[in-house]
């Protein structure tokens, strides 16, 4: 059966969807190159089309450059050597073992590429540091929400996030996600004149990534469909 026009067009619209989308990786490594205000706001006004429950649009976003960065960055940098935040609780304790034998393979992948011994304390720490610089990214963003907010709301933040960081790939920009900031709020909310109901949910580097860089080769692992979903109703022949 030959295909039309039109399911040419879609078929090319869906590959090159799913090239930006499987191609975005967690940047630890940027070039200086700036980015431009208006590409950042581009980026914005599309991550914005994102769904949230009854339209509430529960996302806030702070991006800072240039010397605002900076300053901020030494903020954190000396919050963090000074201890002033709590220890982070990302997970539970105990971590159910599934999820602990992925967080394991994932600090081995994360430090192998980065010639650190995951004993070596001293050096996994600086790295940690490397966070709250942006990873030398021309541009930062603190994402907040309203801390009266339900759960579900949450994930409309991590809606957003997807989408910016989806169209920021497709511009050929790089991006990292880093719940690193999330401890920090104190400190962040008080530099950005954060309103008192709002809460650092986490922060994201942007920039163009270092292709050289070890640390921005390292692929990891994901899981099969079959291993994560099941699908139920579909008849095989509707498979084929």
């Amino acid at each position: 059966m030959v295909k039309t026009a039109s399911e040419w067009s879609q078929e090319a619209i869906a590959q090159c969807v799913a090239s930006v989308v499987s191609s975005r990786r967690s940047v630890r490594a940027f070039k200086p190159d700036p980015v431009c205000q208006e590409t950042v706001e581009q980026i914005l006004q599309e991550a914005a089309t994102a769904p949230s429950g009854a339209n509430i649009q529960p996302w806030r976003v702070y991006v800072v450059t240039g010397a605002v960065k900076d300053e901020l960055a030494n903020i954190l940098v000396a919050a963090y050597r000074a201890g002033a935040a709590p220890a982070p609780a990302h997970f539970p304790e105990p971590l159910p073992e599934l999820f602990r034998k992925r967080l394991i393979d994932f600090g081995a992948r994360y430090y192998a590429s980065l010639r650190i011994d995951r004993n070596d304390t001293a050096a996994r720490s600086r790295q940690t540091e490397k966070n709250f610089s942006f990873f030398g990214a021309p541009v930062g963003l603190i994402f907040s929400i309203d801390r009266r907010l339900k759960p579900h709301s949450w994930i409309d933040i991590g809606l957003f996030a997807q989408n910016l960081m989806i169209a920021a790939k497709a511009r050929g920009i790089d991006t990292c996600p880093q719940v690193a900031f999330a401890p920090f709020h104190e400190q962040i909310a008080s530099y950005l004149s954060m309103p008192a109901e709002e809460v650092t949910a986490f922060g994201m580097s942007l920039g163009f990534g270092e292709p050289e860089a070890e640390v921005n080769q390292t692929r990891m692992p994901r899981e099969r469909v079959q291993d994560f979903a099941r699908l139920f109703g579909f008849s095989a022949a509707a498979g084929r």
